[in-house]
């Protein structure tokens, strides 16, 4: 049998039948299936950000206790994710993704039925301690399904939830504004859904994981760099993503918000705007991961985050027509950088992909949970248009991206 093995566990004896070769080409099924649960999974969460205006005025909430609602649930899916992903990198968890989805049918179900604001809290705790077993575990099958051609398959990945995300305020929109919090219950058939697919996608990763080095570690040949220079670069990332995170936290969570607040327009209607920012966003997330594979992943970190500052500097000063235009261009070029920045990171740390990705995607929540709550006391304290002509710098810091190293250059040599 002739075929490529892309990596095979070095305490593992390779001559072992329990041992398989490794796709060639990505496995686009389980990809598809793998980004499928990731729409799904994102766009029950992002209910919680599409239904703020209707939980600020049905329970009385200021700015701050919006933010909190934000900041339990992007710390919940946060904290865990580092520590579920260091545990599967040595004993993989195949199952734990339609458990991890189930957390989050719990937690629907509980916002749908809340009837205080510690009620609200617990339910976005659970919808966040789902997304944390989610993330980590299905990243790694997108890279283990990519056949090497990892850019493209996390940016798949990407795709599917960038694209729910979307979606979540538009249906806020026609069915819980018109039907109310109760009508949240229905949106538990997405979750059912993303359970039944998941439980095929843990059969393929149980019967793959050992090909694809799961075991224990999954080697990426000829990147060579000391540990202080994977050190400062893993640290320059994680401002990168505190720039991106904290600066998408401004309008996930509180552009409604600031439509309504500047240009007089309805709930429905600036849910509408939220979603077509979103769908920029999951537009922009396909882009960077099969770039990056073609031109080098550090031109991509740099040009999405340090490129998109102009349009961030001009946006609060833009009329309705230009801040919708704007917004979509800033999400399409700020959401091309994730992708790149993962894979990055898993090829400048080899043999700790569920470490790296738990580790960036609970980085990226907990960015995104930190800056609503630090913005909404802002948006209390200062108004929220105040909000924004701060924030409008934050892309600036994307200069840091200069400072990386090429790994594609170092892995010729």
């Amino acid at each position: 049998m002739s075929a490529r093995i892309e990596a095979i566990p070095v305490d593992v004896d390779s001559s072992s039948p329990a041992i398989v070769s490794a796709v060639e080409s990505p496995a686009f099924g389980i990809i598809g299936a793998i980004s499928l649960s990731h729409f799904l999974n994102d766009m029950i969460q992002s209910l919680i950000l599409a239904i703020y205006p209707i939980l600020k005025s049905g329970f009385h909430l200021s700015f701050g206790q919006v933010g909190l609602i934000t900041l339990t649930y992007q710390v919940t899916a946060s904290l865990l994710q580092p520590v579920v992903g260091m545990f599967a990198d040595r004993r993989p968890m195949p199952y734990s993704l339609p458990v991890g989805m189930g957390f989050t049918l719990f937690g629907l179900l509980l916002l749908s039925r809340a009837q205080t604001f510690d009620m609200l809290l617990v339910a976005a705790a659970l919808v966040g301690t789902g997304s944390s077993i989610f993330h980590p575990e299905s990243s790694r099958v997108a890279r283990m399904a990519s056949g090497g051609r990892h850019g493209l398959a996390q940016s798949l990945f990407q795709l599917g939830g960038n694209a729910g995300s979307s979606l979540g305020p538009l249906l806020a929109a026609w069915v819980i504004v018109p039907h109310g919090q109760g009508s949240i219950a229905w949106f538990s058939l997405a979750a059912l859904l993303a359970i039944a697919v998941l439980l095929q996608v843990s059969r393929w990763y149980a019967l793959n994981h050992a090909a694809h080095s799961v075991s224990r570690r999954q080697h990426v040949p000829g990147v060579r760099l000391s540990k202080s220079t994977v050190g400062f670069s893993l640290a320059v990332l994680g401002v990168l993503v505190f720039s991106k995170y904290f600066y998408l936290a401004s309008l996930s969570s509180y552009y409604t918000f600031y439509l309504i607040h500047r240009f007089g327009v309805s709930v429905q209607n600036a849910q509408t705007h939220l979603f077509v920012f979103l769908f920029a966003v999951a537009a922009g997330s396909v882009i960077g991961g099969p770039v990056g594979d073609r031109i080098g992943r550090k031109y991509v970190i740099w040009a999405s985050i340090l490129g998109v500052a102009p349009f961030t500097l001009l946006l609060p000063y833009a009329n309705l027509f230009w801040t919708g235009a704007l917004s979509v261009i800033i999400g399409v070029v700020l959401a091309s950088a994730f992708s790149a920045i993962l894979v990055y990171a898993q090829e400048l740390v080899p043999g700790r992909v569920g470490m790296v990705s738990g580790m960036f995607f609970g980085f990226a929540f907990g960015m995104g949970g930190i800056g609503a709550a630090v913005l909404g006391r802002l948006a209390d304290s200062h108004g929220i248009e105040y909000v924004y002509h701060l924030c409008a710098y934050l892309p600036l810091i994307g200069a840091l991206a200069l400072f990386l190293p090429n790994v594609e250059r170092v892995r010729s040599r």
